[in-house]
């Protein structure tokens, strides 16, 4: 138990083997760890790569004519975003309290 206890604690001296194995197993663990480990972002299940992400962006109702008509917004997110591969994804409309269109959320892929 007393061994256990030390090991969890780590109550060994700078000048011991397990101080140094200690080091070397730190030492194996960052140069040996895949950088695909630590990527930041979602992944998808199977696919082993990064999937997009997506934003939510407020749209005022002068931008968008037509709900349907996703190419003029599509070019307008592009532009505001700065994102060249910007895809137009779901388009919620914005009522206010009397019922008049505000603007859209529109979710960016």
């Amino acid at each position: 138990m007393d061994t256990i206890k030390r090991i969890f604690l780590w109550t060994y001296e700078r000048n011991t083997w397990q101080w140094d194995t200690l080091c070397a197993l730190i030492l194996v663990f960052i140069f040996l760890t895949p950088k695909s480990w630590f990527s930041v972002g979602e992944r998808q299940v199977g696919l082993g790569h990064q999937s997009p992400v997506a934003t939510t962006v407020f749209v005022g109702a002068e931008v968008v004519e037509k709900q349907d008509d996703k190419s003029i917004l599509r070019t307008h997110l592009r532009t505001l975003t700065g994102r060249e591969n910007a895809e137009v994804g779901a388009i919620r409309k914005v009522v206010d309290k009397e019922g008049k269109t505000v603007g859209y959320q529109v979710d960016i892929r």
